[in-house]
């Protein structure tokens, strides 16, 4: 078989629809992971070769306006808009009026973008005092360069986007999944290849590179799917499907750009900060990210359709029953990943990032920060369960509002601090703003739905953090164990301590778990049994407990 037939095989394999929920769950989350691996050996790269300092301070910045651009014109409009009318269209009319939308959309998307980058780029030396006021002259200079470039990344990533949308909703899962992986190659690739004979200008067309690689393989495997291009014969607006699009996707529109406020402001306190704490905070929060969308966003998506359908059965009970199960659940497994994070922070970020010119000043910094934010660690990753159940029962305004006075409570916090504490206060203000936003959900929450959560619910609880108490115990004790056993100057000898660690942490956990009779972890040991075993017992209890709100 010659490379050409290969390639075909392959590009065809990625654009294969999946039948099975289960398997496209399990496909999205293999690739995540491994997406995420390559995101931690990108930012491993990144901190050697430049450290926590000024050149990834502008890097970081020049991200605010692509990354504002994309969320607000994209990511809302896809997820709220584009895949359920696709779907529709495909579903009761023809693939030809599908393909008419979606070229529609591609023409205006990508018009749109392109013109509000052009503004962009133009208005760069008025528009970078609001992203980095604190920054001198040199930084702000590369800021506006850096930002030039990287202005065609939203124009890329909003077509990659549209493609992604169809293979979603035709779903075609693997090209899906391995885009963002593309992208984070890419980066690296910048990093090792180009800034090598650009300099640090590299970086910028290195993300150029991945944005590229991410459009590539999602468009391929678009057309491998039965796409085609349709040439509009009108202005796209005229198209009633356009318009239709634009009436659903405001609020979401609104919580994503609540979203990118947000980090905004982050950006713009961390540049009158000392040099590097732009880079520190977003360090510390990719790692603590990787918890927060294994276990948050990974739940609350599977727990989304079963709440929309009890909410659209005005099925109250089975709503609360099944927030209820899936809140529990997050909790189970978040709890003991920030505290096991907590405790293990300076091994975590040594482990990660300590190569290279990011020494051990950037190190404390780094893994203090990632302490701070780990403390939200359970809030984050409830937000996204909390939002879903408010949207399942089409409240798009109560999560949009509340976001806005978390966003007020992080602002004050970091004006009562930043003098004093620095990058610190980014991270403790975003952690207290996190658990104020959804302790007010669930407050309005329970508002709306009357008395939920029982004495068996606050049972759990309990057991969980019992359960965390005494595995952290263990890993606490470990870590100095090994602490006296060796120097800890060496990166293998830091890297033993974490895994030693660790792992008997989590085994302590799970024993516990076991002991305590916790419900989270029988379930989930019986799925596991399930899965390895195929037992029909097993099968027949699993089966019964997914019927109860899995």
């Amino acid at each position: 078989m010659n490379i050409v037939n290969l390639l075909k095989r392959g590009i065809a394999l990625c654009a294969r629809p999946m039948d099975t929920v289960a398997g496209a769950a399990l496909l999205l989350a293999f690739f995540g992971l491994i997406s995420r691996i390559f995101g931690l050996a990108r930012d491993r790269i990144l901190a050697s070769t430049f450290g926590a300092g000024d050149i990834l301070d502008v890097y970081y910045a020049s991200f605010r306006i692509p990354d504002f651009l994309y969320g607000i014109l994209v990511l809302g409009a896809l997820s709220a808009a584009f895949i359920p009318v696709f779907s529709r269209l495909y579903a009761k009319k023809s693939s030809q009026e599908a393909w008419k939308l979606t070229s529609d959309f591609l023409v205006l998307l990508v018009g749109a973008l392109g013109f509000l980058s052009f503004l962009v780029a133009v208005c760069m030396p008025f528009l970078v005092y609001g992203i980095a006021p604190g920054f001198n002259e040199e930084k702000r200079e590369m800021v506006i360069l850096f930002t030039r470039i990287m202005l065609l990344s939203p124009i890329l990533l909003g077509a990659s986007a549209v493609f992604g949308g169809v293979l979603i909703a035709r779903r075609s899962f693997l090209a899906y999944s391995i885009a963002p992986i593309a992208y984070n190659i890419g980066i690296i690739f910048g990093v090792v290849v180009l800034v090598s004979f650009m300099g640090p200008i590299g970086l910028a067309w290195g993300v150029i590179l991945g944005t590229f690689l991410h459009f590539t393989i999602q468009m391929i495997a678009a057309f491998f799917d039965g796409y085609r291009f349709v040439i509009p014969q009108t202005f796209p607006w005229q198209n009633p499907q356009i318009r239709k699009m634009f009436s659903l996707m405001g609020p979401q529109v609104l919580s994503v750009a609540s979203n990118q406020i947000n980090f905004w402001i982050i950006t713009l306190f961390a540049s009158i900060m000392a040099a590097g704490s732009l880079a520190v905070f977003n360090f510390a929060n990719n790692l603590q990210s990787i918890p927060l969308a294994l276990i948050g966003v990974s739940f609350a998506v599977a727990a989304f359709p079963r709440l929309s359908h009890a909410a659209g059965e005005e099925d109250m009970k089975e709503f609360i029953r099944v927030f209820m199960r899936t809140l529990k659940r997050i909790l189970y497994f978040v709890i003991p990943a920030a505290v096991f994070l907590i405790l293990l922070r300076a091994q975590v970020v040594r482990v990660v990032l300590g190569t290279g010119v990011f020494d051990w000043e950037d190190t404390i910094l780094t893994s203090q920060v990632l302490g701070l934010l780990s403390l939200s660690l359970f809030a984050q990753s409830l937000l996204p369960l909390m939002a879903r159940a408010f949207y399942s029962l089409e409240d798009t305004k109560t999560p949009f509002f509340i976001a806005l006075v978390s966003q007020a409570t992080n602002i004050c916090i970091i004006l009562l601090t930043f003098d004093r504490w620095g990058v610190y206060s980014l991270a403790f203000a975003f952690s207290l703003a996190s658990i104020v936003q959804v302790a007010l959900l669930f407050l309005f929450l329970k508002r709306k739905l009357g008395v939920f959560g029982d004495n068996h619910t606050r049972e759990s609880l309990k057991k969980i953090l019992i359960a965390t108490f005494v595995a952290g115990m263990i890993i606490q004790g470990m870590k100095f164990f090994w602490g006296n056993v060796t120097d800890l100057n060496t990166f293998w000898e830091v890297f033993v301590q974490l895994v030693f660690a660790g792992l008997t942490g989590v085994g302590t956990y799970l024993l516990m778990s076991h002991w305590l009779k916790i419900e989270e972890f029988c379930d989930f040991r019986r799925k596991v049994y399930w899965k390895l075993f195929r037992k029909p017992k097993a099968i027949a209890v699993s089966q019964q407990q997914d019927m109860e709100g899995m």
